[in-house]
């Protein structure tokens, strides 16, 4: 997910966001686990997403305040 994209959204949409990408790293971690994922770089990807949305977040809130 690219960082323009991000900023496109809203508050509520970014919380949103980050709450799928957490559900979905999750995921990812649990087929890990089992040795079920075949393309661990997927995991570096998600959580770089992450902290991409909670950044744009923060900006969002401190610039709202």
């Amino acid at each position: 997910m690219k960082a323009s994209e991000l900023r496109a959204k809203d508050v509520a949409a970014l919380e949103k966001e980050i709450s799928d990408l957490l559900k979905a790293h999750f995921g990812l971690r649990m087929q890990k686990a089992t040795q079920q994922l075949g393309n661990n770089a997927v995991l570096k990807n998600t959580r770089r997403d992450i902290a991409r949305a909670r950044t744009i977040l923060a900006e969002k809130k401190k610039g709202a305040a």
